[in-house]
């Protein structure tokens, strides 16, 4: 398991108003020291936006626990999906998502960097992340909660140790 997140640049689209016309956005690259860097962050991966457990269970949820993640310290909750940034932000309109900061990893980088890409043409997803959470301190790893069933050809799609409940109640022990 590594101990630091990589080293990667995500590709994100961000409201700029000064921008005329009906397309107010434009590119931002974030890196890692971006997001992480002397910050306290829970992150969360799952297998896409607009999946049925992904929309129903665990972005409402950590939308839901916000307020509590933060007053455990946390600067930050972020949702990485390896969708593109057209996707994340539409997923983010549809949810309601106003706390949780949805993070595309549209090419995989990222995903496959921490070791959770994996091969979901099973249900016609082809490449995508493994669902797990982590505590991030300024870059580093100290925990993570990595579904069951990854060693096994991500045959089934667990939703039992990721959940926003989990990554509390650790923080709170």
């Amino acid at each position: 398991m590594i101990s630091n997140v990589p080293q990667v640049t995500f590709k994100t689209r961000v409201r700029n108003d000064a921008l005329e016309g009906p397309n107010p956005f434009e590119w931002k690259d974030l890196t890692t020291v971006d997001i992480f860097g002397g910050k306290k962050v829970v992150v969360f991966s799952l297998t896409g936006a607009f999946t049925p457990t992904c929309s129903t269970s665990h972005l409402p949820r950590f939308e839901e626990l916000y307020d509590e993640f933060k007053s455990q310290g946390v600067d930050a909750v972020v949702c990485v999906s390896v969708n593109d940034a057209f996707v994340m932000y539409q997923w983010g309109l549809q949810q309601g998502a106003t706390n949780v900061f949805l993070l595309p990893d549209g090419s995989g980088e990222f995903t496959r960097k921490m070791g959770m890409l994996v091969c979901k043409d099973n249900l016609g997803f082809g490449m995508r992340s493994w669902r797990y959470s982590m505590l991030v301190d300024d870059g580093k790893i100290k925990k993570m909660f990595i579904e069951d069933g990854f060693e096994d050809n991500c045959a089934i799609d667990p939703f039992e140790v990721s959940d926003a409940d989990t990554m509390l109640n650790y923080l709170k022990s």
